[in-house]
């Protein structure tokens, strides 16, 4: 099945840290670009951080530079958003996505394969 699967989600304080993670079944999945997403209600989906298949390139929506850190170990086939000082505004569905190229994208077109989401709510 080529389809991420995240994990991590939960409910925490304001301040507070949480590790998202996300694994694929896909065999290509070291060779891919992967990014995150989040979702708020009745909100649009925004980008939050990318990472290019060889970790080398990463970016980050300006909302959470110097909080989050997006990683990656292709050997465990798994890519990682460290999340801390977490606010309440950061409160969302968080997606994990695939794209079948290797270099990173800030658009949701670009991505092929997406998870179904793993909820962080961020109490004040």
């Amino acid at each position: 099945q080529v389809q991420p699967v995240e994990s991590g989600g939960g409910l925490v304080q304001a301040g507070d840290s949480l590790r998202l993670s996300c694994a694929a079944s896909g065999r290509t999945f070291s060779h891919y670009a992967m990014g995150w997403f989040r979702q708020a209600p009745g909100k649009e989906r925004e980008f939050v951080a990318s990472i290019s298949w060889s970790g080398g390139i990463t970016s980050y929506a300006d909302s959470v530079k110097g909080r989050f850190t997006i990683s990656r170990d292709n050997a465990k086939n798994t890519v990682y958003l460290q999340m801390n000082s977490l606010k309440p505004e950061d409160t969302a569905v968080y997606y994990c996505a695939e794209r079948r190229a290797p270099m990173t994208s800030t658009l949701s077109q670009s991505y092929d394969y997406w998870g179904q989401g793993t909820q962080v709510t961020v109490s004040s």
